[in-house]
């Protein structure tokens, strides 16, 4: 155990924007914090996105507490212009930020002791704080789903997580499974590049949306819209998509379902169109139904129909990696996200905090802001 490492007012964990936010709030209210973070570095998901990422959101709006993102990163951020971001924000700040430390548990302390909490460490190590901030990220640990069969498949499969660029797959046909943003990316990337060809499966399909219309960001209506009835956006936001995407029932994509905030609020977000209606219209990408099973280097389909991929890159997404470290504490949903966030403890939880377990149609760096400026006030006020 090292010994300037036993007592902390606030301890954070994850150096991601949830944490780095935090601790920068604290920080302009004069309060110090540790943050803990299992990589060699900060911000090491987005380190590990593919090549091409940029953000959906605007710069203006996905800044965090105290430090605007540079006007020089443009519009829509990229991945590694956001990681300098992160970096400077670190050092702005002068956050304290200890590396290749693996949080492996968060427990009540007894009795004796007063700081109310204690985190232990996979090295030994332990912390006792009168705040913790879980803060490890919403895609936390990838999920790869199995098909009957799977083992038997003779060529590559990935998850997404794993994904950088085309370049490996160049003569390769890829068949990627998943609509969310990430799988339509990484298919409009590999038809880009000449990849081909590029299956994307199709299990339900996807809300699109244009990422920006004359200007306006597609955000800025996520904002507006985020507290109103579901039931009244899903007409409206059906409309929409009518009016300005493409029907694409003739390439392979039903219409999807009046539904597109009721599944934002379960955590499903629209399909930011960068590219990826256009690359179905030219059937450089080519929608296919779900996969049902898969037989030797043959992949069966749902519809009956078969392809047959050099590779499969599965686009299905993560969980939030938390009933480990959170054992017994009673503070997660059935669905693994915590079931407070922000300027709120869980019930029997006091000085447990969250940031980053929401994915709004407003943008999560916005929410996560908020959410900082709002977990560092109610600290302030403790």
């Amino acid at each position: 155990m090292a010994d300037d490492n036993v007592n902390a007012s606030v301890l954070i964990i994850g150096a991601g924007p949830a944490g780095l936010g935090t601790a920068g709030a604290l920080a302009q209210r004069g309060i110090r914090s540790i943050i803990l973070e299992r990589a060699a570095d900060v911000a090491a998901s987005w380190r590990g996105h593919y090549d091409r990422l940029h953000l959906h959101t605007t710069r203006t709006l996905s800044g965090l507490p105290g430090l605007e993102i540079p006007a020089a990163y443009g519009r829509w951020v990229a991945r590694d212009d956001l990681v300098r971001y992160l970096e400077g924000y670190r050092d702005h700040f002068g956050l304290d930020v200890r590396t290749g430390v693996e949080v492996v548990g968060v427990e009540r302390a007894s009795a004796a002791v007063s700081s109310p909490w204690v985190v232990r460490s996979a090295k030994g190590e332990e912390w006792h704080a009168r705040h913790v901030v879980i803060a490890t990220g919403y895609n936390h640990t990838p999920v790869l789903p199995s098909w009957p069969g799977q083992e038997d498949f003779p060529g590559e499969v990935i998850h997404a997580a794993s994904y950088r660029n085309p370049r490996p797959y160049a003569g390769r046909s890829v068949l990627v499974v998943g609509t969310g943003n990430t799988g339509c990316e990484i298919a409009q990337d590999l038809a880009e590049a000449g990849v081909g060809p590029v299956w994307l499966a199709v299990r339900t399909p996807p809300h699109i949306l244009r990422r920006d219309t004359m200007g306006m960001p597609a955000q800025w209506t996520g904002i507006a819209v985020r507290h109103l009835p579901a039931a009244v956006v899903d007409r409206v936001a059906a409309v929409i998509e009518r009016t300005s995407i493409p029907d694409l029932r003739a390439y392979g994509v039903p219409r999807a379902k009046a539904d597109l905030l009721t599944r934002v609020r379960v955590g499903s977000i629209p399909v930011q169109d960068v590219g990826i209606v256009a690359a179905i219209r030219s059937r450089r990408v080519t929608p296919v139904p779900a996969v049902q099973r898969i037989e030797g280097a043959v992949v069966h389909l749902v519809d009956g129909s078969v392809v047959e991929p050099d590779a499969i890159i599965m686009a299905a997404g993560y969980t939030r990696g938390l009933d480990g470290i959170l054992a017994g504490l009673g503070v997660l949903g059935a669905d693994g996200r915590p079931i407070v966030h922000g300027a709120r403890n869980p019930s029997g939880a006091t000085g447990l905090w969250f940031n980053g377990y929401t994915n709004p149609i407003s943008g999560m760096l916005r929410e996560i802001s908020r959410d900082a400026t709002a977990i560092a006030a109610a600290i302030a006020r403790g």
